[in-house]
């Protein structure tokens, strides 16, 4: 839970400070690094030597920055945008505005070139509350918020072109629709666009936002279980390999619906 927006009012109870130091203290020391500095994302069975993924972003690089909020760490701060500059550079496609699942710096490509639900939707979620925290911080750097603003508002465009117009939800190869339908990619993104309708940042998406929290919600059972939401997804070679993700109830699948109902629920 470390990475929803409210995180700053826990890293600001004393008990919480001296994990959430020496957590940021070991990223800022230790993570593994690609090339230009970016943060090589980590997982439990592969090294994904000079490989950045979009997953980083989420799971890292927010909850970098709260801490570096809550213990005055200007340098924590700083490292964290320049993450989110740097993935933007090598995952953020100049010809659609969405985001590749990853970038190897070793052979320099995109592996599968595959636009993957849940991989671009960690983007729609962490970014928007990546920009209000900088602009609550009163962040002088004015530029760097500009710059990752726009490149959110190209990507959540496309997705409201891509959404599926039936269900409200989002295949998890975003522009094939002869891949499933995946619950966690179309919770996170429809808290991106709630968030960014609420917050004025964007225009003319309440439309799908709406439709986006309906279709979620239809997944959910009556026992609480969320469906529809695919297994953990490591790089694939080819656009095929996200086809044949099972489908599993899942934790995050779980936390990204609840993530995208505080948008509605205040």
């Amino acid at each position: 839970f470390l990475t929803m927006s409210y995180v700053g009012e826990y890293l600001r109870e004393e008990r919480y400070l001296a994990p959430c130091r020496d957590s940021a203290a070991w990223i800022m020391a230790h993570f593994p690094r690609t090339q230009e500095g970016g943060f090589q994302h980590m997982t439990s069975d592969t090294l994904n030597d000079q490989e950045l993924w979009d997953d980083t972003l989420f799971m890292t690089v927010l909850f970098l920055y709260r801490a570096g909020v809550a213990l005055d760490r200007r340098d924590w701060r700083e490292e964290a945008k320049y993450q989110f500059l740097l993935h933007i550079k090598y995952l953020h496609s100049q010809k659609t505005g969405l985001w590749y699942h990853g970038w190897c710096f070793i052979g320099r490509h995109h592996f599968g070139e595959a636009y993957w639900a849940r991989g671009n939707s960690w983007f729609t979620c962490g970014a928007v509350d990546f920009v209000e925290w900088l602009l609550q911080d009163g962040d002088t750097n004015e530029c760097v918020s500009r710059f990752i603003l726009t490149a959110w508002k190209e990507q959540c465009l496309k997705l409201v072109e891509l959404q599926d117009k039936g269900t409200g939800l989002w295949h998890t190869l975003l522009d094939y629709d002869d891949s499933y339908l995946e619950t966690s990619a179309s919770a996170a993104i429809a808290y991106g666009l709630l968030k960014g309708v609420r917050l004025g940042l964007l225009d003319g998406c309440e439309e799908a936002a709406q439709k986006a929290l309906a279709g979620v919600i239809a997944q959910v059972g009556e026992d609480g279980i969320v469906g529809g939401v695919s297994y953990g997804t490591p790089m694939g070679h080819t656009k095929d390999f996200y086809r044949t993700i099972p489908i599993e109830a899942t934790a995050y699948g779980q936390g990204l619906t609840f993530l995208m109902l505080t948008e509605v629920m205040g």
